[in-house]
């Protein structure tokens, strides 16, 4: 009988770029808001901040498209994600 591999599941990250053109990856799981003034802030629920190149639009896509990769649909239940559009 053979067995099949452990399912190998990403990590909660998403890849930013910060404004000296470096790359960070952040944990999806711990962003707590994302704000343009005009330039993007990402705040983690820890208290640190982030200022990044891409837009808050781009961000909470990517924050949306990795929550979907994660928890799928069909009845599973997944943290709330709050778009608040000022």
């Amino acid at each position: 009988r053979s067995r099949r591999p452990a399912r190998v599941r990403e990590p909660p990250m998403i890849l930013v770029t910060r404004l000296d053109q470096s790359h960070l990856y952040l944990n999806a799981e711990y962003i707590q808001s994302v704000e343009s003034t005009p330039d993007t802030h990402i705040v983690l629920v820890n208290g640190h901040s982030y200022v990044v190149t891409e837009t808050d639009e781009e961000i909470v896509s990517r924050i949306i498209r990795y929550r979907q990769t994660v928890y799928g649909g069909g009845g599973v239940v997944r943290p709330a994600l709050h778009v608040v559009n000022e």
